[in-house]
């Protein structure tokens, strides 16, 4: 099974290309849909126990957490080695899963595939992009701060340094159809490629 890893900066239309390759019948895996579940579930009392008082009736309150790790690099670190191999996990029951269902492709949607070495992991890496005035528009739309929108921009890699190291890129500043049409693309370029993964 090919497993193809899927990042994009916020903004860059993720969600969006994530849908449309489970549109096209390949399973998807969400890193933040998991990471949503685990923060109401096993996560939770690690995180309340290096964190007291980020939780709430046995679930994580995100806007509290976020306050206590944003802007503190080693708080953040302490959070993801809690989070990430809980996630990794996940991950790996879900390709077991695809591929003893018969899955040929698989995607892992990762938000900080490069950020966290998640490129080693996966048989090709496309990257969600679009030109900066449109990332920018679209998340001072869903309602961030400039500020917010800036601190979460720190954390991730630049966009051309993803594109330059991606195998794959998606424009989704063109609307859907041309967005469906470059997944279409690529689905027929990776059926062609073996997986370089054991």
């Amino acid at each position: 099974m090919f497993v193809l890893g899927l990042t994009g900066s916020i903004g860059m239309g993720k969600t969006t290309t994530a849908q449309l390759f489970a549109d096209a019948g390949v399973p998807v895996h969400d890193a933040d849909v998991t990471v949503h579940r685990l923060y109401e579930g096993e996560a939770a009392p690690l995180i309340e126990a290096e964190f007291p008082g980020t939780t709430k009736d046995g679930k994580v309150d995100r806007v509290v957490l976020g306050k206590r790790v944003i802007g503190d690099p080693a708080a953040l670190r302490r959070l993801e080695t809690l989070v990430h191999p809980l996630v990794r996990d996940a991950e790996q029951e879900f390709l077991r899963r695809a591929e003893a269902a018969g899955a040929r492709i698989a995607v892992l949607d990762i938000p900080l595939l490069y950020e966290t070495g998640g490129d080693r992991r996966v048989d090709a890496v496309l990257v969600v992009s679009a030109p900066p005035s449109v990332q920018r528009a679209r998340v001072l739309a869903r309602g961030l701060t400039q500020e917010r929108f800036e601190a979460l921009l720190a954390r991730q890699m630049p966009d051309a340094e993803k594109r330059r190291r991606a195998d794959f890129v998606v424009d989704t500043s063109k609307g859907i159809d041309p967005a469906r049409a470059q997944v279409q693309s690529i689905l027929t370029t990776v059926a062609r490629m073996p997986p370089k993964q054991k």
